[in-house]
C-alpha cells in the first residue's frame, strides 16, 4: 500500500492552480472527432480515461480485444461505437467494472440490429462483439429511462447521426444527470449534427452524419470543485485562481460556483477568458432545519460539498445521489465510512435524502481510504487544511487530474 502524507503549513490559500482539461469534454470530443473522420482537438485531458479513449479508438482498428479497465465513460461510449461500426471482438473491463451495470445500452444497441452477447454474466461486461448494423431508411425508435447513467443516454445520442435513418429517442421517468445530455448534444452539434429536444423529453437526431470540427476543450469544472473546497476550509483570506474555465460553461459541474457560495467560496470571472477567480468570504445562514441539495444533475460534486459542510459544522441535506452506487465504488458507503473518522455521520434519514451531521468534526491525523475511486481521495484531500491528513493508494487521482498532488504541493501543501 503507498501513502500520502499531507499537512497545510499555515496561513492563507493563494496563487494560481492548473486545472486538468474537462474528460467528460474530451471524450466525447474524441468520439466525434472519429465519426467526423477529422478536426483537431486541443487542450485534451490529461486524464487517465482519456489517453484510455485515444488508445481504444486506435487499437479498434487493428486488434480484437479491447480492455475499458476502469473507465466507465470510456466502456459505455465504446460500446456504442463498436456496436454501429460492426466491429468484431471483445470489450473487457477491470474486476470493478465487470460490476457496473450495461443491460440497458445493450438492449438499446440490440434494438438497432447490433450484434453483441454477454461473455460472462448477463447484463454487464465483458462484452463480445459479433458484426452487425442497423438497416432501413426510417429513423431508429428507442424508449430509454431517463434516471440511468447519462453516459448510456449520451453513448446512442453520438451514434444516432451516423444511423440510415437518424435516431429518435423518449426519455421517461426522472431525468437524471441532464447537463452531460446537453454538453453531449453541443458537441455533436459543433461537429455538424443536427439534434432537437422536443416535447414529451423525445431528442430527434437527424442522419447524415459529421463533419469535421476544430475544436478546444475547457478546464475541468469537477477538479475546480477540490479547489473550491480548498479555499473554504482554508485560513481566512485564501484564494486561488483557476485558468482555463468559462463563465458560459457547457459543464454541468459548473454549478459548483452556486453550491459553495453559501459555504463561504466566491467566484469572480476574469477579463479575457482568463478564468475564474475564488475567494474565501463570509458563509450564508443556513436554515435551522438544514437546506437541501439536489445533486441528480451533477453527481460528481456530492462528495467534496458533503465533505465541507462536515468540516464547517454545517447540517446539510443531499437528494438526488442514487447514481453514486455505482460509480468506481458505492461513494454512498464510502462517504459515509469516512466521515465517520472524523466524528461525523451521512445517514439516509427519509428514502432517498441523506443528511450530513457534523458531530465534533476533527483532522487529527486520519487516514483515508480511496477505495479505487480518484473522488474519494480528492474530496477528502482539502481536509489537510484543518489539520494533517493521510492518504491511502493516492495514485487513484491518475483517473481524471494526474497532477492533483504536484498542483497541491505547488500551492503550498506539504505533500509526502
Amino acid at each position: 500500500m503507498t501513502i500520502q502524507n499531507l499537512r497545510w503549513p499555515g496561513g492563507p490559500l493563494r496563487g494560481t492552480a492548473q486545472l486538468p482539461a474537462s474528460k467528460s469534454e474530451a471524450n466525447r470530443a474524441l468520439l466525434l472527432q472519429r465519426l467526423a473522420g477529422g478536426g483537431t482537438l486541443t487542450n485534451l485531458s490529461e486524464a487517465h480515461d482519456t489517453v484510455l479513449m485515444q488508445r481504444l479508438l486506435t487499437q479498434a482498428a487493428d486488434t480484437d480485444q479491447l480492455d475499458a479497465e476502469d473507465a466507465g465513460t470510456v466502456m459505455r461510449f465504446m460500446t456504442a461505437y463498436l456496436a454501429v461500426s460492426g466491429w468484431r471482438g471483445t470489450l473487457t473491463g477491470a474486476a470493478r467494472m465487470k460490476q457496473r451495470p450495461i443491460g440497458i445500452l445493450v438492449d438499446a444497441l440490440l434494438t438497432l440490429g447490433a450484434g453483441m452477447e454477454y461473455v460472462e454474466k448477463e447484463g454487464y461486461p465483458p462484452l463480445r462483439f459479433t458484426g452487425g448494423g442497423r438497416v432501413g431508411a426510417g429513423p431508429a425508435e428507442l424508449v430509454v429511462r431517463g434516471d440511468i447513467s447519462s453516459q448510456y443516454i449520451s453513448a446512442l445520442l453520438m451514434v444516432g447521426p451516423i444511423l440510415p435513418g437518424g435516431l429518435r429517442l423518449r426519455l421517461t421517468g426522472d431525468i437524471g444527470s441532464r447537463p452531460y445530455i446537453s454538453l453531449t448534444l453541443n458537441l455533436m452539434r459543433h461537429f455538424g449534427a443536427t439534434a432537437t429536444e422536443g416535447p414529451g423529453e423525445v431528442i430527434e437526431v437527424a442522419p447524415g452524419g459529421y463533419r469535421p470540427a476544430d475544436y478546444a476543450v475547457e478546464s475541468d469544472w469537477s477538479a475546480a470543485s477540490y479547489w473550491y473546497a480548498l479555499v473554504a476550509l482554508g485560513a481566512p483570506g485564501s484564494a486561488i485562481t483557476l485558468p482555463g474555465l468559462r463563465q458560459r460553461s457547457w459543464q454541468g459541474d459548473h454549478v459548483i460556483q452556486h453550491l459553495m457560495r453559501p459555504l463561504g467560496v466566491a467566484t469572480d470571472f476574469l477579463t479575457n477568458g482568463g478564468g475564474a477567480h475564488l475567494s474565501q468570504v463570509a458563509p450564508a445562514l443556513f436554515d435551522p432545519a438544514a437546506p437541501r441539495l439536489d445533486f441528480t444533475d451533477c453527481p460528481d460534486l456530492a462528495q467534496t460539498v458533503a465533505v465541507v459542510a462536515a468540516a464547517l459544522g454545517r447540517p446539510l441535506r443531499l437528494r438526488g445521489l442514487h447514481s453514486l452506487r455505482i460509480k468506481e465504488t458505492d461513494r454512498i458507503a464510502a462517504l459515509q465510512a469516512e466521515l465517520r473518522k472524523f466524528g461525523a455521520d451521512m445517514p439516509e434519514i427519509t428514502p432517498g435524502v441523506f443528511e450530513v451531521q457534523p458531530g465534533a468534526f476533527k483532522v487529527e491525523g486520519q487516514e483515508i481510504d480511496t477505495y479505487e475511486d480518484h473522488r474519494m481521495a480528492m474530496a477528502f484531500a482539502p481536509l489537510a487544511m484543518r489539520g494533517p491528513l493521510v492518504v491511502r493508494e493516492p495514485q487513484v487521482v491518475r483517473k481524471s487530474y494526474p497532477s492533483f498532488w504536484r498542483a497541491l504541493a505547488a500551492a503550498g501543501m506539504m505533500v509526502e
